[in-house]
């Protein structure tokens, strides 16, 4: 007999029924004779009782974790003093008629039975490379499967929101050409044509602009995408985005339908009302008040601007710098700080290349220790400090200054505990500038890619003051994460040659790399503009899980390998001879 009910399911309503469940085993227990075999399945956990009387005895005798079984009986209530709370089918057990074992298990590397039993999961305390090398049975943890499922209903309620929102869902090709995108392509070599390769799209960027230019009018896809670029907690060299595009479009648009967007997947996949409009600020308010494009609001000791008190100070160190166009930024923190602790933010601020971190305490009588001496009398009360406070800074050019304290900002913030672990908390970081001038390759480089519009009030500015053209780009940011991306985007064929331009591209080489795109444009392209969500971040975040390796079925590790399948592997002599590929050991 097939399976009649899933185990999760049962509850009084079936006292008497007849069922079949499959599942597999979670914990059996023999309490003198009589065998408690707890069935697990992907809906929850449900009681079975085989009494030794019963034809089934047997064959739950020798049962034991993990095994896969199915089980017929009855449905009947549980005695009153043996109702389980923890579980959904607490008040209900089936007394089990027959049991078939349909294949047995080997004992787990791990345990993955506790959450499906209301208890502490002891497993996230496990190797995470070991349980990658059996994602499998990981995947079975209730933990897990409840990701699993916020996944699935997130992406169902996009599909809902954009079909209702006439969106065409449309897939793009993962094998295409190499063009920069910010990081570097994975490449696959061409077997029909030797010495030419395909690259894996880090983006569908080009493809769904053409689908504007088309006609599509509203475009969407739960896209695959492909970075060869060093691991974070928040990376992968594969990873998911929701990736969207709209034509006759500005960016208030674009915004708004992203906002009832995330409100409407938030209320869909956890129940959570997330209020609308976002808070905004603009790239360069955001960086003066929190050091940070994605900063954490949802917590105070904001960065001071302190670079008048030094102008005229005795403090050498400080003076050169705001005397050389710097500034010296400020951090209140409202409590004393020792010098152990002042050390380690320090390291933190040199980290995100700051030369150091000053400070002083500020007390009833006045500044002391660290660079007290040097400070304006009325300086710890201009910047709000209390007696009890240690006052922080950071002199340097304005990029380096907030950049670092920032950074100390977000470390103080996790040391006082002042980060909120509940809530979700969106905004917008907008007017970002177009370019940022890269020191090491010395020119202008793009802040988020080359298809970005300017403002047209800054266009007069591309070639004469880069540095002032600021862009129509924005960011969506939760809780200190970047979870999206996007922007309008050049339509007019002129404005992205002067584009390529700006950054150096010349015309031959726009022309090798991106000849087919600018051509396209040359057809007549509509105002158009999208974004795109990092999927996976926000599934984390939506998930309370501290790593986006937590939401992906099967990840990569924090070195770019699976354990499950030792990828990446060798390959036969046979297959790179076919490819026209020889390694070369260094």
């Amino acid at each position: 007999m097939k399976r009649t009910h899933y185990c999760g399911e049962l509850t009084r309503a079936h006292v008497g029924e007849r069922v079949t469940l499959e599942g597999w085993v979670n914990r059996r227990r023999d309490l003198g004779g009589l065998i408690f075999v707890d069935l697990r399945d992907r809906a929850g956990l449900v009681q079975v009782v085989v009494p030794p009387e019963s034809p089934a005895f047997a064959e739950a005798d020798r049962v034991r974790g993990e095994y896969v079984v199915r089980v017929s009986g009855t449905v009947r209530e549980r005695p009153a003093d043996q109702v389980n709370p923890r579980l959904a089918t607490g008040e209900v057990e089936v007394l089990a008629e027959a049991v078939t074992v349909l294949a047995e298990a080997k004992t787990p590397p791990f345990a993955v039975d506790a959450g499906w039993r209301g208890e502490a999961d002891p497993t996230d305390r496990v190797n995470e490379d070991l349980r990658l090398k059996y994602r499998y049975l990981d995947l079975r943890r209730k933990g897990m499967q409840d990701k699993l499922r916020l996944r699935h209903r997130v992406i169902k309620a996009i599909w809902d929101f954009l079909d209702r929102e006439e969106f065409i869902q449309v897939e793009t090709p993962f094998l295409t050409r190499s063009t920069p995108e910010g990081a570097r392509d994975f490449l696959v070599p061409s077997r029909l044509e030797p010495g030419r390769f395909y690259a894996l799209p880090q983006s569908p960027q080009l493809f769904k602009q053409m689908l504007m230019i088309a006609g599509v009018d509203r475009y969407f896809q739960i896209a695959r995408c492909f970075r060869d670029e060093d691991l974070r907690a928040d990376r992968q060299p594969d990873f998911t985005q929701l990736d969207l595009e709209m034509s006759f479009v500005d960016v208030e648009d674009v915004l708004e339908l992203n906002e009832r967007l995330v409100a409407h997947v938030f209320r869909e996949a956890l129940g959570v009302e997330v209020p609308t409009p976002f808070p905004r600020l603009a790239y360069r308010e955001a960086m003066n008040r929190y050091g940070s494009d994605k900063p954490e609001i949802g917590f105070g000791l904001e960065l001071v601007d302190a670079t008048e008190a030094f102008r005229a100070s005795e403090f050498r160190a400080f003076r050169s710098v705001v005397e050389a166009g710097g500034v010296v930024k400020a951090l209140v923190c409202p409590r004393e700080l020792s010098r152990k602790e002042v050390a380690a933010l320090e390291e933190e601020a040199k980290r995100h290349g700051a030369k150091g971190l000053a400070w002083a305490k500020v007390t009833p009588e006045g500044p002391a220790g660290g660079i007290a001496k040097f400070l304006p009398a009325d300086l710890a009360q201009t910047l709000g400090a209390e007696p009890g406070a240690t006052l922080l800074f950071v002199a340097d050019c304005w990029e380096t200054a907030v950049k670092a304290l920032g950074a100390v900002r977000l470390e103080l913030g996790r040391r006082l505990g002042l980060i909120p672990e509940e809530g979700f908390r969106f905004l917008w970081v907008v007017d970002f500038p177009l370019l940022e001038w890269d020191e090491e390759a010395g020119r202008w480089t793009y802040m988020h890619h080359p298809f970005t519009s300017p403002v047209e009030a800054d266009l007069e500015y591309l070639e004469t003051d880069p540095g002032r053209v600021r862009a129509k780009a924005y960011d969506l940011v939760l809780n200190g994460t970047e979870v999206g991306g996007g922007s309008i985007r050049i339509h007019r064929v002129d404005v992205q040659r002067r584009m390529f331009q700006a950054l150096g591209i010349g015309e031959a080489e726009a022309r090798e790399k991106f000849g087919f795109f600018l051509e396209a444009l040359e057809y007549g392209a509509p105002p158009h503009g999208g974004i795109a969500w990092g999927l996976d971040r926000m599934l984390a975040l939506m998930a309370g899980a501290a790593s986006i390796r937590e939401v992906i079925p099967f990840p990569k590790n924090q070195s770019g390998r699976d354990p499950l399948t030792d990828a990446p592997a060798v390959v036969a002599p046979e297959q790179l001879a076919e490819l026209g590929i020889r390694v070369v050991e260094e």
